[in-house]
């Protein structure tokens, strides 16, 4: 098909996977995928995956996704920073694994783009290019 592969390329351009992990987690995975929009604006999708199985056997994947917005970035750190804390307070068996986790998080959701002056991994995620 004439014209194809530049469509390929247009939408791997403009729609960047900047990165990628899933954690596991019991009988969840969470998948945390940062993306650029076309205008290398970012954002970053939070998805939890469950499998339920059916009477017979056959399985299917239940999937919550949660869209987070550059603009967002700031206020969504501090209302999961809160809610930890509340939980902290609540009960005390949160480990300093969960509390090194929401550090990282947190910083990584607020730095930009900075060395290289384009949306690459490494300067997205750690600011180093």
């Amino acid at each position: 098909m004439e014209g194809y592969g530049k469509k390929e390329e247009f939408v791997k351009k403009n729609r960047e996977d900047i990165y990628s992990n899933a954690v596991r987690a019991g009988k969840r995975t969470y998948f945390f995928d940062a993306k650029a929009t076309r205008n290398e604006d970012y954002y970053l999708t939070i998805t939890e995956s469950k499998k339920r199985y059916d009477k017979e056997g056959n399985y299917t994947f239940e999937k919550h996704k949660i869209f987070l917005y550059k603009e967002d970035f700031d206020k969504f750190s501090e209302g999961l920073m809160e809610a930890i804390g509340v939980l902290k307070e609540a009960n005390n068996s949160i480990t300093e694994k969960a509390d090194t986790f929401i550090t990282i998080l947190s910083i990584r959701l607020l730095i930009q783009p900075v060395a290289c002056g384009h949306a690459c991994m490494p300067c997205w995620w750690i600011g180093d290019c």
